[in-house]
């Protein structure tokens, strides 16, 4: 194995190794390795022909076969921060969308965003303001269940929605000193060199500046995106609506009012087809009916429309108190399953099978391929392809529907549950980000304490919070961590940016900055953005004593590029958190990306020689 700096090599041995006479940097033979490596990762990674964490766990054996990753360092990525911060915040987000906050914030705001171009102007205007207060990461994990719920309701592919969303949390994060980790670190270098650090808002002209160009851009560079791009984890695909069964108790809000009031709750999206009441008999209603408590509805929707009424409206499923929580903590769930060929469910009805007596499940809602059920569903025969929500013990489900010969659909869920404190998610996640904001405790650990206390107090399923990590983008972080650290290693950051120093010498001020600018934008995707300043911003501050100028602009510049990696779903966990949910390929982030890049690399040399001038 190829290893040029080895602790048994003496240290002015090492630096010929690494240097040539004249003090320059030279290629050696584990740089070039390094950089073959990762120009092979990135060539797979976008040829998209096999699934990226194949390839990231490829690339992590070949490096460390050829010696570029020690084999004790081969797996030091999986306790990166990034890796906690990116799981963790997909739990706190599916945390606030079980919470039903985010359909009472859609309910307001849904019917004006009945357009792509709007939903992307006013969704990424609302996160870029807020990644400027605090951690951009933080911003978007707390608009990525409302951009999922209202690309929903609307029908609008959550990849529409979910890039742009990323990209302008990074805008919005420049705004301030606190929005992202490289305006920290540029802070910090300030004041080695200058006795003062960057203020709050010394960002902000430049930051806001770029945001507001950056979301008018994203308002229509939307549709640069590849369409056919599904959700990941958790996005159910469409089926037609559901005949379903639901009980108006007493406590419900809206007893004593109208069935057109309990329709208006749905938002055109739930049809009242009956009203059953008086010992069983089924009556057509109205639209100014009144319903009471006690009632049973039969209602016609999707199961996205079905689960918003039940919160709304705190409806029960008829029959559900029957089934108790087992002791063992064996919970009820809900489940969706298909009638297949065989099935003992075949032309016979739940009242036959006595389903709640013999198996403990009650059967909430079917669907028949757009027709309509006639019947109480109860009383209804069922066929082969019906589509079926049971309720039931979590743990006996599998085995219940499997006795029943029916198939369940394990990547669709229904969350019939109404949330029993709403605010107890916000006030987890409203925590984290204040103590993670203010400095106390780190981000990830904020975020995986938030995770872990979503959890740990019911405001989210425990089986939830698994189902919704995106495991394969982990594998992909966790395995290209440290092939990024061996560019630093083998001193190929060093070549990097001695040839960065080498090539900015005699340019205009203008040209030095725009060239620092670009070479941040270039190297971050393999480094990081940290790694990027940290490598970077000694040579913007060196270049800038050697020229006797200003250092503020050029320390901008490496800022704003390494806070602008817009090109890979790797160099920022902004990139990487929306890239399961919106099911993007790595070779994705080119369509939207590439044009926002050259926007930002025309637009900010100008600017910040502009507000800082050399």
């Amino acid at each position: 194995m190829v290893n040029s700096h080895d602790e048994g090599l003496p240290q002015n041995r090492g630096r010929r190794a690494l240097f040539a006479e004249d003090g320059r940097a030279r290629m050696t033979a584990e740089m070039l390795a390094t950089f073959a490596l990762l120009a092979g990762v990135m060539g797979f990674l976008i040829w998209d022909r096999f699934r990226y964490d194949i390839v990231a766990g490829t690339a992590l054996v070949v490096g460390v076969a050829i010696g570029v990753v020690p084999v004790k360092e081969a797996f030091t990525g999986f306790s990166d921060d990034i890796v906690i911060l990116v799981a963790s915040a997909l739990v706190v987000s599916a945390g606030i969308e079980r919470s039903g906050l985010v359909d009472l914030l859609l309910g307001r705001i849904s019917g004006r965003l009945d357009s792509v171009t709007r939903q992307v102007v006013v969704l990424g205007s609302a996160v870029a303001i807020l990644s400027a207060v605090m951690k951009n990461v933080g911003a978007l994990a707390i608009f990525l269940p409302v951009a999922i719920q209202l690309a929903r309701r609307h029908g609008t592919p959550p990849s529409r929605l979910l890039m742009p969303l990323a990209f302008a949390s990074l805008l919005g994060g420049i705004c301030t000193l606190i929005g992202t980790s490289p305006n920290i670190i540029v802070s910090r270098m300030r004041e080695e060199m200058l006795g003062t650090p960057f203020g709050m808002f010394s960002f902000t002209p430049l930051g806001l500046a770029l945001t507001v160009l950056g979301v008018a851009f994203l308002s229509v560079g939307w549709r640069l995106l590849p369409r056919g791009r599904g959700g990941g984890a958790g996005q159910p695909f469409m089926v037609d609506d559901y005949t379903s069964e639901m009980l108006l108790p007493t406590a419900s809000p809206f007893v004593n009012k109208t069935v057109e009031a309990l329709e208006e709750a749905g938002e055109g999206d739930v049809t009242i087809c009956a009203v059953i009441r008086d010992g069983g008999r089924r009556y057509i209603p109205a639209g100014h009916w009144w319903l009471f408590g006690g009632d049973v509805l039969v209602l016609r929707c999707d199961a996205t429309a079905l689960k918003r009424l039940v919160m709304r409206a705190k409806l029960e499923v008829p029959g559900a108190t029957e089934i108790p929580q087992a002791a063992s903590g064996n919970e009820v769930a809900v489940a969706e399953a298909v009638v297949t060929e065989g099935s003992a469910l075949i032309n016979a009805t739940a009242r036959d099978l006595r389903l709640r007596d013999h198996f403990g499940l009650n059967l909430v809602a079917l669907s028949r391929r757009g027709r309509p059920v006639r019947q109480r569903i109860r009383d209804t025969r069922m066929r082969r392809g019906d589509l079926l929500v049971f309720q039931g013990h979590a743990e006996d489900m599998p085995t219940l529907l499997g006795v029943l010969g029916c198939l369940p659909l394990a990547e669709r869920r229904i969350d019939l549950d109404r949330p029993a404190h709403a605010w107890r998610a916000v006030a987890i996640l409203g925590v984290a980000i204040a103590l993670s904001t203010s400095g106390v405790i780190p981000v990830a650990a904020a975020f995986f304490a938030a995770a872990v206390a979503m959890v740990a107090t019911g405001a989210l399923k425990l089986t939830d919070a698994y189902d919704r990590v995106e495991w394969p983008i982990l594998v992909l972080i966790g395995c290209l961590i440290p092939i990024g650290e061996a560019l630093q290693r083998t001193g190929g950051s060093g070549l990097i940016a001695a040839a960065l120093a080498d090539s900015v010498q005699g340019l205009p001020p203008l040209g030095a900055v725009a060239a620092i600018l670009l070479a941040a934008m270039a190297v971050t995707p393999f480094l990081n953005n940290t790694a990027t300043v940290l490598v970077l911003a000694p040579i913007a501050a060196s270049l800038a004593r050697q020229v006797e100028a200003n250092p503020d602009p050029f320390l901008m510049a490496v800022a704003v590029g390494a806070a602008c990696d817009f090109l890979t779903p790797v160099g920022h966990q902004c990139n990487t958190l929306v890239m399961g949910p919106g099911g993007y390929r790595f070779s994705d982030y080119w369509h939207l990306g590439l044009p926002l890049s050259v926007m930002v690399a025309v637009l900010a040399p100008p600017l910040i020689v502009l507000l800082w001038p050399p």
